[in-house]
């Protein structure tokens, strides 16, 4: 595993962060305990660094299984949770959403779950179209203050309310914004639009999550597996639902072929190759293993030039700038 530095901080994370939405079974689907633990030995085995958990997640076991596996060996991974959602289910309006009042219950809830004083990351899961950017800026800073959290981090947010914060924040001399989470993928492209601009100019450090679309574009769908296509809802997950999807994926498997690589190692290496830590998420150590395959693979200019075309947002649509560095230096940084 490579390590990179982390937008503007001082952190030095490893090239794929590992979510962990599937360590738990409270929401139906999901990774036992034994497979939970597997899978998080497996990944920190390999040199992973970066853990991404948030307390809605299986209804909080994920968070109380990471605190369990982190143990002794806390100070080896950046831990990073989110709020917004509540850890429960139907959990209170008062504890729920971005508000100060929601955002204090929630970091005290996932400090107890995973056994820890504070937390790398904390990220506001996503807009609740209420709190303004002033109150979870100044919250993030009492936290900070509290040292209970280091970083703050904005995930699901749009690139306008990005720069709101981070520059109010600038202007207020709070803790910085420092970090920036949201899908990506080959089908998922949009956030090169003004997202990836955004954090780029803003110093951000970005983390992308569901870099196979859900599953899609691994191509078992096609093969009559369900996934996450039905075991979540149908939520977070692309479907194969258009010529160009149907183009995209063919074209990762096409390649993944040519490479003797699976379909999910050329999707993640995609993901890498435009300044973010992808994120994987695992269910199973099978999946891991394939996925960690990602770090293994070098695509040449030809295979990104055929993923990119193939894949390219709609030519009708206002012009969309590819991403800054893109051109020259595709991938982030590494250090050993």
């Amino acid at each position: 595993m490579k390590y990179t530095p982390f937008g503007k901080t001082g952190l030095r994370v490893s090239q794929i962060a590992l979510g962990t939405g599937n360590f738990g079974t409270g929401w139906g689907h999901g990774a036992s305990a034994e497979h939970s633990t597997a899978i998080f030995n497996a990944y920190a085995e390999a040199g992973g660094n970066f853990i991404d958990t948030a307390d809605i997640y299986q209804f909080g076991q994920s968070e109380e299984l990471l605190g369990t596996l982190l143990e002794g060996r806390r100070e080896n991974f950046v831990l990073a949770t989110e709020f917004t959602n509540g850890a429960v289910p139907n959990a209170d309006r008062l504890v729920t959403g971005n508000s100060r009042k929601a955002l204090v219950a929630s970091v005290e809830g996932s400090l107890k779950r995973l056994k820890t004083d504070r937390i790398d990351i904390y990220w506001a899961h996503h807009p609740d179209g209420v709190t303004p950017a002033e109150e979870i800026v100044r919250g993030f800073e009492d936290l900070a203050r509290a040292g209970k959290i280091l970083y703050a981090g904005l995930s699901n947010f749009p690139a306008w309310g990005l720069s709101r914060a981070v520059t109010l924040a600038e202007l207020t001399h709070a803790v910085p914004i420092a970090a920036a989470q949201f899908e990506h993928s080959l089908v998922h492209r949009e956030p090169e639009v003004d997202l990836y601009p955004a954090c780029e100019a803003l110093g951000l450090g970005v983390v992308t999550w569901s870099p196979l679309g859900g599953g899609m574009l691994t191509g078992k769908y096609r093969q009559g597996e369900k996934g996450r296509a039905e075991g979540l809802g149908g939520n977070v997950f692309q479907p194969e639902n258009s010529a160009q999807r149907t183009k995209v994926l063919d074209t990762v498997l096409a390649i993944a072929g040519e490479l003797g690589a699976s379909a999910d190692q050329v999707a993640v290496a995609w993901a890498g190759t435009h300044g973010a830590i992808p994120m994987i998420g695992p269910r199973s150590l099978t999946q891991l293993s394939s996925n960690l395959g990602a770090i293994m693979i070098e695509l040449s200019s030809e295979q990104l030039d055929r993923l990119d075309g193939a894949s390219s947002l709609d030519p009708s649509a206002p012009e969309r700038n590819p991403v800054p560095w893109a051109s020259d230096a595709r991938a982030p940084k590494t250090v050993a």
